[in-house]
């Protein structure tokens, strides 16, 4: 079978497709045929080793010192069911899926992946039937952090909800479960993206380019640092004496409820990843280096099976 692998961390020109053996299901395991993965910012950062130089030794420490010990790279993924280990019960052959292969020994830049049907981290449901594949693929990451950290912010009804960053992955999946929450939403992003966020519901927008949220007279519950790329020091200007500030760069730990949370939203018809560009596996090194601009709306999807 066909995968993506780097031995090396650097510029996406690293990434190469090799052929490699498909895997056996254990008992406790499905085989799932891949359909689509995507870039993340975690891809992109894996691959260049591009951190903080407080976390830098850390995340070499973790992930490979001198080289990557996990060569395949992809964070989230939809497919179907190929295969299953004969201690399965939830799932069946030929049901489509989607989730994340964390922990796991291969990542999803692959035709096929091997998953233990429970687990203590990572995360497999089946997949909403309102979305493709692709939106599908793209729906874990992004969605699971928006919704982690909204809740962690206690986010209610009729609640004003300022999104900073709004029109990235994070931002996107935020603004759309704000808004089935019955918020009122504000995306901070810049001007050539209104158009995307208002089509995702934000009620407001504003640019960041030529005012400074936190000069708004309006006050807020919640906002939310989408990018992290603000602080809390800002956000309280424009923060009510009880809201919560919520930022990417806080640790997360999303779990089996919130990937379950968000299917249930999408098959509402209240969700629905918003994909910026679609690229084939075996042009992976393109979809990188476009994620590498910093230029991404939402999501980049990658179509592994046609």
């Amino acid at each position: 079978m066909k995968a993506i692998t780097y031995n090396k961390y650097g510029s996406p020109s690293v990434l190469q497709m090799v052929d490699i053996e498909k895997p056996t299901p254990k008992p406790n395991e499905v085989l799932v045929k891949i359909y689509a993965t995507s870039v993340t910012s975690g891809d992109a950062r894996l691959r260049s080793s591009n951190f903080p130089i407080i976390a830098w030794l850390i995340v070499r420490l973790v992930y490979g010192l001198f080289k990557p010990k996990k060569e395949i790279l992809g964070h989230e993924f939809s497919g179907i069911v190929e295969a299953v280990g004969k201690e399965v019960t939830k799932y069946k052959v030929g049901d489509e899926v989607v989730g994340t292969p964390t922990m796991l020994p291969s990542g999803s830049y692959t035709e096929y992946l091997c998953i233990p049907e429970n687990r203590k981290k990572g995360v497999l449901a089946l997949k909403p039937k309102t979305l493709s594949f692709n939106e599908a693929a793209v729906l874990p990451v992004g969605g699971m952090t928006a919704l982690f950290l909204l809740q962690k912010a206690k986010l209610d009804k009729g609640q004003n909800v300022l999104i900073y960053g709004a029109s990235g992955s994070v931002g996107s999946h935020a603004i759309q479960i704000a808004k089935a929450q019955g918020a009122a939403v504000t995306t901070v992003c810049s001007n050539s993206n209104f158009s995307m966020v208002k089509s995702l519901g934000a009620d407001a927008t504003m640019d960041y380019s030529i005012m400074d949220y936190s000069s708004l007279d309006q006050k807020f519950d919640i906002v939310f640092d989408a990018v992290g790329k603000t602080s809390k020091s800002k956000a309280i200007k424009i923060l009510k004496k009880e809201g919560k500030f919520v930022s990417t760069q806080a640790l997360t730990n999303p779990g089996q409820e919130h990937l379950n949370k968000l299917c249930e939203l999408a098959d509402k018809g209240k969700l629905k990843p918003f994909i910026d560009k679609t690229f084939s596996l075996s042009d992976i090194v393109n979809a990188h280096e476009y994620v590498d601009t910093g230029r991404k709306r939402g999501n980049v999807a990658i179509e592994v099976a046609n």
